[in-house]
């Protein structure tokens, strides 16, 4: 096992940049996933961390190595691929064996690693079996055994879930998760859902735009989101977002679209006035006399709870309920958030106001 450092690291493809001086560290040990949306560069920074896209400028450092230069096979990494890239005229044992065949292991050891991977992931009655021959959940896990066999210092994984079913996408990341506590094998792990990202991280890193936009724990980032993206981005259904401006008449409130007031618990000294940005989780809305008033526009029954859309103040939010309301569409509500779960942003730079 090893730590990674990523210092300053920039890439560009000709005149482009895509990546823009990124810093991470990731501990020996660490479950570290890279979460953002399409094109926000994760996957080319787990790229150049294997070794496979070379880095404009900076420092990637695997254990004590520098290792810009050194070419992927002598990285001591081993990566996950999205499609698995099994050769499907082998045997899931060949595939499990091949790279430390090519390495010219012994026999002995070969079938050693092989079967305490397949045990490890419940491979041993498919070991004679094609690819063909397996399900998607099992051709994953043959991707991963490949991987265990070669006992590297990093495991890289490259949105290996994205083409499971939905189903199979949670028993295979609590799977994956399970293996990492069983190993302590320091392992980066790319996505761009959110879900995943809070279920398996010890930190997860949250990229936009090839920058780092914060690097936390999972409800650090849920809690003190460190800007509008991030809290736009992380939790499902999202936060909801309401503009307006501070306001000191006696109390301290926040002022909405027409008219509407909602709580605060703190703010900035000097902000009355100040344009800003109110957060609130859909279930950190509570029914009550005193709160806003919202006009329900769909009601989505889940089971385990119901999400309300409505307008409030002019905006569309989702309001999360666990009890089983009779709600209907036209039917009119009070809303009121929890004034210590509000988030407050900057209209302007979109920076967090409240600690």
């Amino acid at each position: 096992m090893a730590s990674v450092a990523i210092r300053d690291v920039r890439k560009a493809f000709g005149a482009t940049p895509v990546i823009h001086g990124v810093d991470v560290g990731i501990g020996d040990g660490e479950f570290v996933v890279l979460v953002g949306p399409s094109g926000c560069g994760k996957s080319t920074l787990l790229r150049m961390i294997a070794g496979l896209e070379n880095i404009t400028s900076g420092e990637i450092r695997i254990g004590d190595r520098i290792v810009n230069d050194l070419p992927p096979k002598e990285r001591d990494v081993a990566m996950v691929f999205q499609n698995y890239a099994l050769y499907p005229h082998m045997t899931v044992a060949a595939n499990m064996a091949f790279s430390m065949k090519l390495r010219g292991a012994a026999r002995s050891d070969i079938d050693t690693r092989v079967k305490r991977a397949a045990d490890i992931l419940g491979l041993g009655p498919y070991l004679d079996r094609y690819p063909r021959q397996l399900s998607g959940g099992q051709r994953q896990r043959v991707a991963m055994g490949r991987a265990i066999v070669r006992d590297p210092q990093v495991f890289l994984f490259d949105e290996p879930l994205s083409n499971l079913d939905a189903k199979l996408r949670v028993q295979m990341r609590s799977e994956i998760k399970e293996l990492h506590q069983r190993l302590k094998t320091t392992t980066v792990y790319v996505t761009h859902d959110q879900i995943e990202a809070m279920t398996m991280a010890d930190k997860i890193v949250v990229m936009h735009d090839g920058r780092v936009e914060q690097i936390g724990a999972p409800l650090e980032l849920y809690d003190k989101p460190r800007n509008l993206f991030v809290a736009g981005f992380i939790g499902s259904p999202a936060m909801n977002f309401l503009p307006g401006k501070l306001r000191r008449n006696g109390a301290l409130t926040f002022e909405g679209a027409n008219g509407i007031r909602l709580p605060l618990d703190a703010v900035p000294l000097g902000s009355d006035g100040r344009a800003a940005v109110y957060g609130v989780r859909p279930e950190h809305f509570t029914l009550a006399d005193d709160g806003a008033e919202a006009e329900i526009q769909l009601v989505e029954p889940t089971g385990a709870e119901i999400q309300v859309l409505a307008k409030l103040g002019g905006a569309d939010i989702i309001a999360v309920f666990r009890e089983r309301h009779l709600f209907k569409p036209g039917d009119k509500i009070r809303l009121r958030p929890d004034p210590k779960l509000a988030h407050l942003f900057d209209a302007g730079t979109g920076e967090r106001l409240n600690i």
